[in-house]
């Protein structure tokens, strides 16, 4: 069975020529007066500041899709499903974003051509611009032969996930069969984390805002009832879930205990958040733990269950290191999740992604 990653980003030529032509956030900042601090990618507003240790470096893996073959090479991963990463296309004003998109999404297309059998792709979508350019885009896409979807942060067309304006997004991905890879961007307000959070890297926003990001999008997804209008919209959700797989029966709990909900009847006929990650939701295996492994797993059911590595982020820190230890722990975690059940283990690896994704190594 082949290594399928599923979740692995990069910011093709026509991406980053857009970012280094920018100014204010997202850009690619440079340092003239510091040459060895090299190039950084700045995507949150916070980034954005004085020092040149705000931001992140961004090299040749970021861009260069021969780095993307090296790394699938190294860790021996068959099939790589590549997507943009944030902030995708939703910074862009209305007029420009459809050609944008077109453009980006062409860009990822030929690179998967370059390397038959190896690579696909979720497109990005123009989501600044009216819904008829983007219900053409999601058309368009599913005419390339290597698109198997899209990618999506929660921000929408600007009002969250929730917005009922998506409607007629999500009926074109349900109707032309494609998924939507939901990934977080934005976290959740500095505010949140302290007077102090400066003092700790980017390991509060990335470990705790991302996740818990996702998880509120989702859940205000399924309050709106998104499911319920659209019951056969296919997501797959970047990070195991954020927190869904352990806060699902609270989320449960607190809707059947809500006065103003029963009071209104707005969660009479909706389908249980249960019922919905079941049938509707995938999750990746970027969890690092085997622990929170298997609670995706009793969530979703292993054969919604699919591997990535979010590479070319988290790389090693060590000069010389090889192995990336995001790519071992998330590997590592699959096989103690599974146990002695290899075969199940083959299907999170690979399996899963070739059915579900309809793959052909």
């Amino acid at each position: 069975m082949p290594i399928v990653d599923i979740h692995t980003h990069v910011y093709p030529p026509s991406f980053m020529a857009l970012l280094r032509s920018r100014t204010s956030v997202p850009y690619v900042r440079e340092f003239p007066d510091n040459p060895s601090a090299g190039s950084r990618l700045v995507i949150l507003p916070a980034e954005d500041t004085a020092s040149n240790s705000r931001g992140r470096p961004v090299g040749p893996e970021y861009y260069d899709i021969k780095e993307k073959i090296a790394f699938m090479d190294i860790h021996k991963i068959d099939i790589s499903v590549i997507s943009l990463a944030n902030p995708w296309l939703d910074f862009l004003p209305s007029k420009q974003a459809a050609e944008t998109a077109r453009r980006v999404n062409d860009d990822v297309e030929r690179m998967c051509g370059e390397y038959p059998g190896r690579l696909y792709a979720f497109g990005t979508l123009p989501l600044s611009a009216p819904a008829t350019d983007v219900e053409e885009e999601i058309e368009r896409l599913g005419t390339l032969k290597h698109m198997r979807g899209v990618i999506m942060g929660t921000s929408g067309l600007g009002s969250g996930l929730d917005d009922p304006a998506l409607d007629p997004v999500y009926e074109a991905l349900e109707k032309t069969g494609q998924l939507v890879f939901l990934h977080p961007h934005y976290g959740l307000p500095n505010s949140v984390y302290g007077p102090r959070a400066s003092n700790y890297g980017h390991v509060l926003p990335l470990a705790l805002g991302f996740p818990l990001e996702t998880t509120i999008a989702v859940t205000r997804m399924l309050l709106s009832g998104v499911f319920d209008r659209v019951p056969k919209l296919k997501v797959l959700l970047a990070h195991s879930g954020g927190t869904l797989p352990f806060l699902a029966g609270r989320i449960e709990s607190c809707v059947a205990h809500d006065a103003h909900l029963k009071k209104e009847g707005k969660m009479a006929n909706h389908r249980s958040v249960w019922s919905v990650l079941k049938e509707n939701i995938y999750l990746d295996a970027v969890i690092y733990s085997h622990v929170a492994l298997k609670a995706a797993i009793d969530t979703s059911g292993s054969d919604g269950i699919m591997f990535g590595t979010d590479h070319p982020f988290f790389p090693p820190l060590e000069e010389g290191e090889k192995e990336w230890l995001s790519f071992r722990t998330n590997y590592q975690a699959i096989t103690t999740a599974l146990g002695e059940d290899q075969k199940q283990a083959d299907m999170v690896l690979g399996g899963n992604a070739m059915k579900i994704l309809g793959l052909a190594g």
